[in-house]
């Protein structure tokens, strides 16, 4: 169940609050001690400035404008999910999520001249078959014949066949929106928006709001939030016995609108005169998907262990051994993990609720970092740490393209778990 907007100017506080009520409610820890352990390791150290980098928004096309550029851009973080589908295809495609949706964008580009499909016209009208030939994927599963031995047959279905309709039913969605709202494609529309936001807001603050809001307001695709209900085990002290309570909580998350976003300042914010107005993103909570959440249990960040509902998600992680590998320095060349081409392991299917619970412990997680990242006094730590300073100066979205990228970057921690939610367009 969708609870209700934020109240007008208070979306970002809406993320951050109701990520760390959520978090705290939920029974999961996160410690000041944990939290160190994971900056001053040979795994975030030697990594950080290298890795942080990766945004992976290289954008290897020729654009008629910096409005067509930006048109591109707005389309694929509107379609930044399916991690749930990870699996399945690198079993057909060879490459995950995030490469196979921006290889799909990709190709609406290059094809356009067939259908204009990054028109609001031509979102509206694509279909599940042209968007399977352009993704490269099989829609029908084949299974043998009832009566006739020797037999196969072939229907549609099967786990990408989900996909592609949780595609087709966005795109169309957004460009029926965007038709009736007299624009052209979604990059007009975010224009329009950033330029309102220069001229009706007074700081940067105040331009991502504007922002973020009007996304979300206008686009059902990029409205990532819910009620989550679930139940927390409490000790009852006068009567000796373990009771629960109900637990119901709006969480706002909104991952796919701030990275759009952060986008625009990656992909606009060195180019002098600017297009148009570029937000300053340093100050945003970080992009939440099942990759953030995943990482940062199995480093040793986010406790599930007093968790009554996601306790047993990750059953080997915080374990002393992994730790002290996971946080020491990369195992091995890190050229060996891109090269692998292994289907990675189908990690723990979670509940909406549960994901939500995981992603809302993320946010928090990253802001309770930086705090500590700010905090840090390196002095004391002796001289051979004094080159650390550095740590005082990382932003959210730094830590949150560190730890996506280093996800991929190390064979061991490619091979890490990340939890699997099929039913959701946010992530």
């Amino acid at each position: 169940m969708a609870p209700s907007f934020p109240a007008s100017g208070e979306f970002l506080r809406a993320i951050r609050k109701s990520s760390r009520d959520l978090r705290i409610a939920s029974g999961i820890s996160i410690t000041p001690e944990h939290i160190k352990r994971l900056l001053l390791s040979p795994a975030f150290v030697d990594s950080f400035k290298r890795v942080s980098a990766q945004h992976g928004l290289a954008l290897p096309l020729q654009f008629s404008s910096h409005v067509d550029e930006l048109n591109l851009l707005a389309v694929l973080s509107l379609l930044n999910f399916a991690s749930g589908y990870r699996v399945p295809l690198h079993i057909q495609t060879g490459r995950g999520a995030w490469d196979s949706i921006r290889a799909f964008v990709f190709s609406l580009y290059i094809s356009s001249s067939e259908g204009d499909y990054l028109s609001a016209k031509g979102l509206r009208a694509l279909k599940a078959q042209k968007i399977a030939e352009l993704m490269n994927i099989s829609l029908h599963i084949e299974h043998p014949h009832e009566t006739i031995p020797g037999l196969t047959i072939g229907e549609l279905g099967g786990p990408l066949y989900e996909l592609v309709m949780h595609i087709e039913a966005i795109l169309n969605e957004t460009g029926q929106i965007l038709e009736d709202g007299g624009y052209p494609n979604l990059g007009v529309f975010v224009v329009e928006t950033l330029e309102q936001s220069r001229r009706q807001q007074s700081s940067d603050a105040d331009v991502v709001e504007f922002v973020l809001e009007k996304l979300v307001r206008a686009f059902p695709g990029f409205r990532d939030m819910t009620e989550v209900n679930g139940q927390r085990e409490l000790f009852n002290t006068h009567q000796d016995v373990q009771t629960t309570s109900q637990l119901i909580s709006a969480i706002y998350c909104f991952k796919k609108a701030l990275f759009l976003i952060h986008a625009i300042s990656i992909r606009f914010g060195s180019i002098s005169p600017a297009p148009f107005p570029i937000p300053s993103t340093s100050h945003i909570p970080v992009f939440s998907d099942n990759v953030l959440p995943s990482l940062l249990v199995h480093l040793g960040v986010i406790d599930l262990s007093s968790t009554p509902s996601c306790a047993g998600l990750f059953p080997d992680s915080g374990a002393d051994e992994n730790l002290t590998s996971l946080l020491g320095p990369a195992p091995s060349s890190v050229k060996e993990a891109s090269k692998s081409k292994k289907a990675p392991k189908e990690g723990p299917i979670v509940t909406p609720d549960q994901s939500y619970i995981l992603r809302a412990a993320a946010i928090d997680a990253c802001e309770l970092i930086i705090e500590t990242a700010q905090t840090l006094d390196v002095k004391s730590l002796g001289k051979e740490n004094e080159h650390l300073d550095w740590i005082f100066k990382i932003t959210l979205p730094d830590l949150d393209m560190w730890i996506w990228a280093v996800a991929k970057d190390r064979p061991d921690y490619r091979s890490l778990e990340r939890f699997v939610d099929q039913n959701t367009i946010y992530f």
